[in-house]
C-alpha cells in the first residue's frame, strides 16, 4: 500500500483536484508540498496536528514538506468558518508566535539536510507594492467567483471587511511564491480552505502556465458534528505550559465511544491492521482502545516518558490510588480564604473546573462532586487551611481531578 493510498483508507482525504497526478507524485516520494499556519496565538493545538501528522506521513515516504508560517497573512486575518472578524495582532505579537510554531514543528518534522523547510509568507508579501499587485494579480481575480467561495459565506451575513475580502488573493500568492522559488507544485490543508487553494492553482495557471494540484484533509469532528480539541478551559494546546501532558492524554482517554477508532487512524501512527482488531471491541472494552489512543497522541506531542507518567497517574486516580504528581494543579494563597475557609465553588472557578457558581451548585446537586474520594452535599461546603496540610483532590464527574494545595 502506498502513502496516498494508505491516507485515503485512514479517511484523512476530503477533496482533491487531480487525484492521479497527487497518487504518483506522493507515492513516488516526489513531491514538494506546502501546509500553511498562521500564528494566532504563542501555541500549536490540537487543530493543527492532522496537518502535522500528514507532513510526517509524507516526509516519511520520501517527500518534502515545506512549513509555511503566515506572518503575513496573520496580519489580515482568515475568515474561513469565521462569523466574526479576527482579532488584529500586533507585529511583535505575530513575530513572538511565529518562533513559537518553529519550535513546536520540530518535534513531528525533520528539517535537517533540506528534507523539509520552514518558511514565513512575511519576506514576500510585505515587500509588495500595492498598485503593482493591483495590476499583476488582482487582475487574475473575479470578484462574483470570490464572493461565492465557502470561505466568505459565513462573514458576509455579518459584513466582510476589504481586510478579509483579500485573504484569499494573498493565500493564493503563497502558493504562486513557492512555486517559483521552491518548485511547490502541491498545497495541502484544512476542507475549510479549498476555494483559498483553487484561488493558487488558478493564480499559478495563468500567471506561469503551469498547473499545481491541492488536497484538503478532513476537518476533525466528533460524532456529533463539532470541532474537537475543544475543553471547558478552550482548545487543547500542544504546548505542556497550556495544556499539561496529563490534561492532554485524559482529552483523548475520554473521547466518546463513537469517535475513538476515527481518532486513531486520523491521528495515530498505529497500523491500519492493529485499528481494525480495535474497532471490533464495544462497550467497556473501548476504554483499551482509548487508553491506547491517548498514550500514542501523547508520546507523539510530549514523549515516551511525559506519556508513561500521565498514564500512570491516571490509573492510579481510577483505582483509587494517591499517585497525584502529575495531575493538573492550582495553588492558593491566603487572599483566596476568608477567615481561614475556603467555598469548595471557589476553588473549583479558580482552577478552570466550572465556568460559574450555578454551574457549580448544579452539579453538587446532582451528586457530581467529590473531595478527597468523599461526595459533598451542598453549594455552601467549605475547607479551612488544615485540611491543606495534604493536598485536596476535587473530582468533577467521573473524569476530572484537579489537584490543590496552599502556597
Amino acid at each position: 500500500m502506498g502513502v496516498y493510498e494508505e491516507l485515503k483508507e485512514r479517511g484523512l482525504i476530503a477533496q482533491i483536484t487531480n487525484e492521479e497526478e497527487v497518487r504518483e507524485l506522493v507515492n513516488a516520494g516526489k513531491a514538494t508540498f506546502y501546509i500553511g499556519f498562521d500564528p494566532t496565538a504563542d501555541s500549536l493545538h490540537v487543530g493543527h496536528f492532522m496537518a502535522l501528522c500528514l507532513m510526517k506521513r509524507l516526509q516519511m515516504a520520501g517527500n518534502r514538506p515545506i512549513a509555511l508560517i503566515g506572518g503575513g497573512t496573520g496580519m489580515v486575518g482568515d475568515p474561513s468558518g469565521r462569523t466574526d472578524m479576527r482579532q488584529m495582532l500586533t507585529v511583535e505579537t505575530i513575530q513572538h508566535n511565529c518562533e513559537c510554531f518553529k519550535k513546536q514543528m520540530s518535534r513531528f518534522i525533520d528539517f535537517s539536510d533540506g528534507k523539509a523547510l520552514m518558511v514565513n509568507n512575511a519576506d514576500w508579501l510585505l515587500d509588495l507594492n500595492y498598485v503593482e499587485l493591483l495590476r499583476d494579480i488582482g487582475a487574475c481575480f473575479s470578484v462574483n467567483r470570490m464572493l461565492a467561495a465557502e470561505c466568505y459565506k459565513q462573514r458576509m451575513e455579518k459584513g466582510l471587511s476589504f481586510l478579509e475580502f483579500n485573504y484569499m488573493i494573498m493565500q493564493s500568492y503563497d502558493f504562486y511564491a513557492l512555486y517559483q522559488k521552491y518548485g511547490c507544485s502541491l498545497q495541502f490543508g484544512g476542507d475549510d480552505q479549498w476555494s483559498n487553494m483553487i484561488g493558487g492553482i488558478e493564480l499559478i495557471r495563468r500567471k506561469l502556465g503551469k498547473s499545481a494540484n491541492a488536497m484538503t484533509i478532513t476537518l476533525l469532528l466528533n460524532s456529533e458534528g463539532k470541532k474537537m480539541g475543544k475543553t471547558q478551559k478552550g482548545a487543547v494546546w500542544l504546548d505542556p505550559e497550556k495544556t499539561s501532558p496529563y490534561e492532554f492524554y485524559q482529552y483523548w482517554r475520554n473521547v466518546n465511544d463513537a469517535d475513538v477508532i476515527k481518532c486513531m487512524k486520523l491521528l495515530t501512527f498505529i497500523p491500519l491492521e492493529e485499528i481494525a482488531e480495535y474497532e471490533k471491541l464495544e462497550g467497556a472494552e473501548l476504554n483499551k482502545a482509548k487508553e491506547v489512543l491517548a498514550f500514542s497522541l501523547t508520546e507523539l506531542v510530549h514523549g515516551k516518558e511525559e506519556a508513561e507518567k500521565a498514564q500512570n497517574a491516571a490509573k492510579a486516580l481510577f483505582a483509587g490510588g494517591a499517585d497525584s504528581s502529575d495531575m493538573p494543579s492550582t495553588t492558593l494563597n491566603d487572599s483566596d480564604f476568608n477567615d481561614g475557609k475556603i467555598l469548595v465553588l471557589d476553588m473549583m472557578l479558580a482552577g478552570g473546573m466550572i465556568k460559574s457558581k450555578g454551574e457549580g451548585r448544579r452539579l453538587i446537586d446532582q451528586g457530581g462532586v467529590s473531595v478527597n474520594d468523599e461526595k459533598i452535599s451542598g453549594a455552601l461546603h467549605t475547607l479551612s487551611k488544615e485540611d491543606f496540610k495534604n493536598e485536596v483532590i476535587i473530582k468533577k464527574g467521573k473524569k476530572v481531578f484537579r489537584k490543590f494545595t496552599v502556597e
